[in-house]
């Protein structure tokens, strides 16, 4: 069995900060992490290879140190790495970035299964696993917190629900996006870094590929982020103590006098 892992490298999020004259994104200096989401699918990816056999391929869409992302996920179990990279890619949203990684997943051969983590960091749309899927004709399940049961023709999984779970058996080839609940994922090994040391990274750019030149980067992207920043803080505020009955009043009297009800 082939299983496709898409992953994402993202900034670290205690370091991230704004321009206040671009509005874009400080990367200088700024620690880049594999999407803590992600690690999840890397995860949930080996032990399913880990039970039937196959192999694992991650694949991430980025500039060329992206590959370290790649790495990383090799370090833990991953078999192949693959970055998808190609100025002509820049800018990409979150269409462009599916139809942009539905291409590249399309030049690895027979995939059989795609893992994806439920969202990332740091745009937290949740779109790219679907688009993904909507973009291959595959079937699709969101929200996985389990595998119960997976076989060359299917795989049966749980889903997560507001007030519970549903049990759905999907055929394969589909796609997956995985919550945190699935597993814990582990650690590197030392054996495991070696092999990332030393691993080839394969680079999939716009020439390797069938896609629509209009359909890729800024070009193909139908939304735009034009500015980007951090909300000032306001001062000042009320504090109001007392005992239950007491602060509810007080709470009730500052609610009216900011006119919100009357």
């Amino acid at each position: 069995m082939n299983i496709v892992v898409c992953i994402k490298q993202v900034p670290g999020t205690t370091q991230v900060k704004i321009n206040p004259e671009t509005g874009t994104l400080i990367r200088d200096g700024v620690e880049a992490v594999v999407n803590p989401f992600d690690e999840y699918a890397i995860e949930e990816a080996i032990r399913i290879k880990e039970k039937i056999g196959g192999n694992v391929l991650v694949i991430t869409m980025g500039p060329p140190q992206a590959d370290a992302a790649l790495r990383s996920a090799i370090a833990m179990g991953a078999d192949e790495g693959y970055l998808v990279s190609d100025r002509a890619f820049a800018g990409s949203d979150t269409w462009a970035t599916s139809y942009t990684l539905s291409g590249a997943i399309k030049t690895l051969g027979q995939v059989d299964l795609i893992i994806c983590g439920k969202q990332a960091i740091d745009g937290d749309t949740a779109q790219v696993g679907p688009g993904v899927a909507e973009m291959l004709g595959l079937p699709f399940v969101a929200w996985v917190r389990k595998v119960e049961g997976i076989t060359d023709a299917s795989i049966k999984v749980e889903r997560l629900m507001e007030e519970g779970y549903d049990v759905v058996e999907m055929p394969l080839p589909g796609l997956i996006t995985v919550v945190k609940e699935i597993n814990e994922p582990r650690m590197a090994s030392l054996k495991g870094k070696m092999r990332a040391k030393s691993a080839e990274i394969k680079k999939i750019d716009a020439s390797t590929m069938e896609v629509d030149p209009d359909r890729i980067g800024l070009k193909g992207s139908p939304t735009q982020v034009f500015r980007s920043f951090v909300p000032e803080r306001k001062g000042g505020g009320e504090k109001i103590t007392g005992e239950t009955a007491e602060l509810a009043q007080k709470a009730a009297s500052v609610i009216q006098n900011l006119g919100v009800v009357k």
